[in-house]
């Protein structure tokens, strides 16, 4: 038996560039950060503008539904680093701030644990060190490494995932979601306890939000959350007229931003179900297919 060795590999060998390379492939890989941290991801925006300053992610926490800000610094972290992470807190209303360095000084984690020892829930600073592993020539490995975190956060999360299992609304939510992902898998990224599933469509820069309620689903089009309603408005006006031609009823008087397909529904009748998603499935492909301009 031969036994390779693991060595650590400089993060610029895997992303170049900080800003440019590594937060663009982290937020779309945030599932590896989940995993490692034990929180549920799901991206909001990148580089989102906080006074003078741009924040690297901004996600939000599938379990809670809350904001969660992820700061990522290549080399050693610095006081400048910290201070914009104080900032974003203040400006985004983030509830959990993740700090994402390839190396901490002994400074910035005291500061970390301060910062955990006298902010009350559901507040939460981490601090996670970015490393790079290799054994021979096999495909690089990121590894997240969390150096620093509140004491009873695993405690806090086992408390908010079992209340968010077994509130009833929350329940139904997660059940219609994993019933919709198991009949369309590849539509949304996983099955959530919110009302809202969110697809990303790269080339429109929008989001098509699916929308659960009590009796009836539906679609529309947003920006990210959080983002100037003016600022989505203006890229999505400029496919008004493809979703009028498509969809002839839609108020005259309304903006397309304001406007939203629903079907009524028995929502809580699993028996109903299979027309939902199917109905769901359908209109996204022509919403997708509208903002990505394919035929």
């Amino acid at each position: 038996m031969t036994f390779g060795e693991l060595k650590e590999v400089d993060l610029r060998e895997a992303w170049p560039h900080e800003a440019s390379d590594f937060t663009p492939w982290l937020a779309k890989n945030l599932e590896r950060l989940s995993n490692d941290i034990d929180m549920r991801l799901e991206l909001e925006d990148t580089e989102v503008a906080v006074e003078q300053f741009s924040a690297d992610i901004l996600a939000r926490n599938l379990d809670d539904d809350s904001r969660v800000l992820i700061e990522n610094q290549y080399g050693a972290t610095d006081h400048r680093h910290l201070g914009q992470i104080l900032t974003y807190l203040a400006g985004l209303e983030a509830h959990t701030i993740i700090w994402i360095a390839q190396r901490f000084e002994d400074a910035h984690l005291s500061a970390i644990r301060w910062l955990n020892e006298h902010t009350f829930e559901p507040f939460a600073f981490l601090a996670v060190q970015l490393k790079v592993l290799q054994i021979a020539d096999s495909p690089l490995v990121p590894q997240f490494q969390v150096l620093e975190r509140p004491s009873n956060w695993d405690r806090q999360i086992r408390e908010v995932q079992r209340s968010r299992s077994t509130n009833p609304i929350g329940q139904f939510r997660r059940e219609f979601w994993e019933f919709y992902v198991n009949r369309y898998p590849g539509d949304i990224a996983r099955a959530s306890a919110t009302s809202n599933q969110w697809v990303h469509i790269e080339e429109a820069n929008l989001n098509i939000s699916l929308a659960l309620v009590q009796d009836k689903v539906g679609l529309f089009v947003r920006g990210f959350r959080g983002e100037d309603h003016e600022e989505a408005r203006e890229r999505i006006t400029a496919y008004e007229a493809a979703f009028r031609d498509q969809f002839p009823n839609w108020p005259t008087d309304e903006p397309i931003y304001d406007c939203a397909e629903w079907m009524n529904s028995n929502s809580r009748d699993p028996e109903d179900w299979p027309r939902m998603a199917d109905w769901l499935h359908e209109h996204l492909n022509i919403y997708r297919t509208i903002l990505t301009g394919c035929d």
